[in-house]
């Protein structure tokens, strides 16, 4: 027993310092520059093409395949490299196939291709060696599943002499996809590993002095590996019938012995990048709450631990298609728009625009400010559809955005989904020139004021509010450049809304009867809250037979989400419908149900509003004649208010009002606002 302990324990330790020494070697050709691939796309593609080849399933097929956009070659970027991408994995390939024949051992070979790669991190040159062996790995496998099917793969088959008893080749090929795999396993414990933010959150140097190591190791194996099963692709080609057997026996059980030792690897790998990847998750998100606790100079450690863990130009200017670092966002007050990668509702992305870069503020604001799209994917992992969305809406938003935003650091997502309240709505956290958070949620200051909201934080938000009055061009504004220009004109405006078309109908028939006397006002259709096809529906009948309505169903969606966008500001400030007139005034439209419809009176910049619901609105309009007879002597909203509000006080009322002198205004009337009647004007002089 103790010798066999004692055998052991020189294997292993004779199996240590070889690994020393090879540790040695690999780290004299392994010289790194700022080139950088995209290592775990890379690896999806060759992931990709093992997975059709290890497939059992005939593909031979008249419907598409639908290929991951990760599996797209030509979505993966190496940057700062001499050579395209193809052309650095057709230099390995030529080194796999044409040198595999000559005299220099496997290990020395290996070396070499180590040496060709050395400007690549560990798990770039894991992934390149991987995909030059998928070129022959998947041509091989393509050509056995053709080959029952299509004359031009028997041919071609044949003109390689390759092995036509293909049950023959069942252990070497099962070995070939086997081994596959475990290469593909390991190759994603290196790129995950080094995709781990370790200079960021100060792990236990000891135990990245063990791992390390390890890491090399692990490459070297892969690499190893995939000379070997390039060789054996190759060696079937023109092999003699008789060294069929004999020949892929010893070939299934090289690999085999090859799957085994890499096998053992990653079960002692995966475990310990795991490991790693949780203790860096769970100090990421302590850096992260510190780093927005401290106070900065500015806004770049912020932004760099946010999107620049991986990449020194994270972002892109969709305008001009320039790829940018955070510098680019030095003093600048930034807007990040959080939100699932299709973005926005198509109405709310066009008014968006048109309330940040299209708003008349923005002159005074520009540059100032940017807005950085941050999509996140409602799954664990990307998908095509997503991907496909972030694709057209990044090449017509004019922000900037994230370039690759699937590659984001999984701590900074979760930060941004625990911290920030992310849940899939979305979201626009406001971060001020020195990278602090001033407010959690701008958006809907921004559908709200537009750029005017500058610098959209919490305070600036309360001062707005305190501003604002509740008035036609709050309900209004931005939402048609006509509607705008009527209310600075000081124009009677009627909104009205129902999804009744009698309603409706009738409503109109009598307003118009009012604008033929001479009562000149403005009518403004918005259908109800959560417009749908039956508003659509709606607008199309109203357009034939009245021919009036100024706002399309996209402006309609629009006014609605304005309306919704003051309801949660208010609220999220605070306030009550209770004590807050505006907030009252919004929910009453928002949660109004009535098919009998409703309607809002007011004019120009005026805060004397009317609003009238279901047939209060007819029993006003039916009673025309009596308040007809004021609006010579008041204004259009008062006269229509002395039907409404009937007096509050009987007999004679002695409530006076001093209204301090305003060109224009002498000649004017006033209503009491206890009984409702013509107030008699004096002029008192001081």
């Amino acid at each position: 027993m103790t010798s066999v302990q004692s055998g052991s324990f020189w294997q292993h330790f004779q199996s240590y310092l070889d690994d020393e020494i090879l540790i040695k070697k690999l780290l004299l050709s392994h010289d790194p520059d700022r080139r950088r691939l995209n290592s775990e796309m890379l690896l999806s593609a060759v992931e990709n093409i093992v997975f059709h080849a290890t497939a059992s399933e005939d593909l031979v097929s008249d419907k598409p395949v639908n290929v991951n956009f990760k599996s797209n070659i030509s979505n993966i970027e190496l940057i700062e490299s001499p050579e395209p991408l193809m052309h650095t994995i057709y230099k390995i390939a030529h080194e796999m196939l044409c040198k595999s024949s000559g005299k220099e051992d496997l290990h020395t070979r290996t070396m070499a291709s180590f040496d060709l790669l050395g400007s690549h991190r560990l798990g770039a040159k894991a992934a390149l060696a991987l995909a030059a062996f998928v070129i022959s790995y998947g041509e091989f496998n393509l050509l056995m599943q053709l080959r029952p099917h299509i004359p031009l793969a028997v041919s071609i088959a044949n003109f390689k002499q390759i092995p036509s008893n293909m049950s023959m080749l069942k252990p070497q090929v099962k070995a070939l996809r086997s081994l596959s795999k475990t290469m593909v396993d390991l190759t994603k414990c290196i790129i995950e590993f080094e995709a781990l933010p370790l200079v960021h959150v100060g792990l236990d140097m000891e135990d990245l002095a063990v791992i390390k190591p390890k890491i090399y190791v692990t490459a070297y194996w892969i690499i190893r590996s995939t000379l070997v099963c390039s060789f054996q692709i190759k060696s079937l080609m023109a092999m003699k019938p008789e060294q069929v057997y004999s020949n892929i026996t010893i070939a299934a059980w090289e690999l085999l012995s090859l799957d085994n030792r890499l096998s053992s690897i990653y079960s002692h790998l995966r475990p310990q990048v795991d490991a790693f990847r949780r203790q860096t998750k769970a100090k990421m998100h302590q850096k992260l709450l510190s780093l927005f606790k401290k106070s900065h100079i500015d806004n770049q450690d912020v932004l760099q631990m946010l999107f620049a863990l991986k990449d020194n130009l994270p972002l892109k200017d969709c305008s001009t298609q320039e790829k940018l670092g955070v510098s680019a966002l030095k003093s600048k007050v930034v807007l990040l728009l959080i939100s699932k990668p299709d973005l926005l509702p198509f109405e709310q992305l066009f008014f968006l625009v048109n309330q940040t870069y299209d708003h008349p503020h923005n002159d005074k604001t520009e540059g100032s400010y940017a807005i950085i799209w941050v999509p996140i994917s409602f799954y664990e992992a990307w998908i095509d559809t997503e991907q496909k969305w972030f694709d057209f809406i990044s090449n017509s938003m004019p922000c900037y955005l994230v370039r690759q935003p699937w590659s984001l650091n999984s701590a900074v997502v979760n930060f941004m989904k625990q911290e920030w309240n992310y849940g899939g709505e979305a979201i626009m956290v406001d971060l001020d020139s020195e990278g602090m958070i001033t407010n959690l949620n701008a958006l809907d200051m921004v559908f709200i004021w537009g750029s005017k909201a500058y610098p959209f934080s919490l305070s600036r938000e309360n001062e707005l509010w305190d501003g604002e009055k509740w008035k036609m061009q709050l309900i209004t504004n931005e939402i048609h450049p006509i509607l705008t220009q009527w209310v600075e004109e000081g124009r009677n405006i009627c909104i009205y809304g129902s999804e009744n078309l009698d309603w409706i109908r009738e409503f109109n028939a009598k307003m118009k009867d009012i604008k033929d006397v001479g009562m000149q006002h403005e009518m403004i259709y918005v259908g109800k809250n959560n417009p749908g096809e039956h508003t659509k529906e709606i607008l199309s009948i109203m357009n034939r037979e009245i021919q009036s309505n100024l706002l399309s169903f996209t402006k309609i969606q629009l006014c609605w989400l304005r309306l919704e966008s003051m309801r949660r500001s208010k609220s999220r400030l605070g306030n009550n419908a209770n004590t807050d007139n505006v907030l009252a005034q919004v929910s009453a439209l928002l949660d109004n149900n009535n098919d009998n419809g409703w309607a809002v009176y007011g004019k120009g910049l005026s805060t004397d509003i009317v609003r009238v619901e279901g047939d209060e609105i007819f029993r006003c309009l039916n009673l025309f004649r009596q308040w007809a007879e004021n609006v010579g002597r008041l204004e259009f909203i008062d006269a229509l208010r002395t039907v409404l509000e009937p007096p509050l006080v009987e007999g004679p009322c002695n409530h006076t009002q001093v209204v301090p002198y305003s060109e224009g205004l002498v000649q004017g009337n006033m209503v009491c606002q206890n009984c409702k009647r013509l107030m008699k004007k004096f002029t008192i002089y001081e």
